[in-house]
C-alpha cells in the first residue's frame, strides 16, 4: 500500500512537475500567506521603470505603484493613474510581468467623490488585488458600492496627520459595520509618529488588515524627525509586529515603503528583507 502511495505521488510530480517544484520551492512566508511587496514611493525620485528594476533586484515580486510617478522609458512623458489608456495599461503589465512582478496595488489614492470610479475602474483593468486610499469620512457610502461593484479591496492607509484615518478608533468607526472588502493599510511607522503602539493597533484592526506599509524607524532626534531605519534597528519592535500578525493568521502584503537615503536605499532595503527572512524563520 505504501509503495502504491509512493508511485501515486510520483507520477503525479511527473505530470505536473511545475506545481511540484513551485511547492517544494513555497518558503515559510509564502505558505503563511505572507507576501513582501514594494511601495514605490521608496523610489520616487525614480520613474516607474526604474522602480520596476530595483524590484526585480531586491527579488521582490509584487509591487504597489504611488499615483503621479513618471512612467519613464517607454512612455514618454505620461504618470501613472487612471488616465492610461489601454495599450499604455497592458504595456505596463508586460513590463511588470517580464520583470516576474505583479502590480498588486496602487495608491495612496485621496481622490474626490466623482473620481473614485475611475480609479476602481482602472484598478480592475489592471488586475489589481486592492487599492490603498484614504477616502473622505462622508464618501465611504460611494467607496463601499464601487468595491463591491468591481470586487476590488480598499485598504485604508493612516497618514501622521488628524486628518486622517491616525487611529484606528477613527478608521472601525467608518467602516465597522461596512463590507469586508473594506479595511486597513497600516502604516506602523506612521502610528508611532502619532504616539500611538503599533502592535496595539494592529490588535484593535485584527480581521481588518488588508496590507501594511512596513518599516522600522529611529528614535526621535533633535529635529523630531522618527526616520526610517534597517527593520530591526529601530524603536517599532518589528518582531512583536510579525508575531501579533502570525496570531492573527494575517495573509497579505507587508509593503515595504523606505523613506530615507532616498538616492540608494537598496543596500538598506536589503539588510531589510534580510531581518524579515530571519523573524519569518524563527516564528513561523
Amino acid at each position: 500500500m505504501k509503495t502504491t502511495k509512493t508511485l501515486i505521488i510520483v507520477l503525479a510530480c511527473l505530470l505536473s512537475g511545475t506545481a511540484c517544484a513551485q511547492h517544494k520551492n513555497q518558503t515559510k512566508a509564502d505558505k503563511q500567506g505572507w507576501h513582501l511587496s514594494m511601495q514605490s514611493y521608496t523610489f520616487h525620485l525614480f520613474s516607474v521603470m526604474e522602480s520596476l528594476d530595483k524590484t526585480q533586484d531586491l527579488g521582490i515580486r509584487f509591487i504597489e505603484i504611488y499615483p503621479g510617478q513618471k512612467l519613464g522609458n517607454g512612455f514618454g512623458d505620461d504618470v501613472f493613474g487612471y488616465q492610461l489608456n489601454d495599450g499604455q495599461q497592458k504595456k505596463l503589465r508586460q513590463e511588470a510581468k517580464k520583470r516576474n512582478i505583479r502590480i498588486v496595488s496602487s495608491g495612496v489614492w485621496v481622490a474626490n467623490r466623482e473620481e473614485w470610479e475611475a480609479v476602481f475602474s482602472f484598478a480592475k483593468k489592471m488586475k489589481m488585488e486592492f487599492i490603498s486610499a484614504e477616502p473622505a469620512r462622508e464618501d465611504w457610502d460611494v467607496v463601499e458600492a464601487l468595491a463591491k461593484k468591481y470586487r476590488i479591496k480598499v485598504a485604508t492607509h493612516n497618514h501622521p496627520n488628524e486628518n486622517s484615518y491616525w487611529k484606528p478608533e477613527i478608521l472601525l468607526k467608518n467602516i465597522g459595520q461596512r463590507a469586508p472588502l473594506l479595511g486597513a493599510c497600516a502604516d506602523v511607522g506612521h502610528y508611532k509618529r502619532m504616539d500611538i503602539e503599533p502592535v496595539s493597533a494592529l490588535k484593535q484592526l485584527e480581521g481588518r488588515i488588508v496590507s501594511l506599509h512596513f518599516k522600522d524607524i529611529a528614535p526621535k532626534g533633535e529635529d523630531g524627525i522618527l526616520e526610517d531605519v534597517v527593520w530591526g534597528t529601530g524603536v517599532l519592535n518589528v518582531k512583536d509586529m510579525m508575531q501579533e500578525l502570525k496570531r492573527q493568521h494575517f495573509k497579505g502584503y507587508f509593503t515595504i515603503e523606505y523613506e530615507a537615503d532616498w538616492e540608494n536605499n537598496l543596500p538598506q532595503i536589503k539588510q531589510s528583507i534580510e531581518y524579515f527572512n530571519q523573524v519569518v524563520n524563527e516564528i513561523l
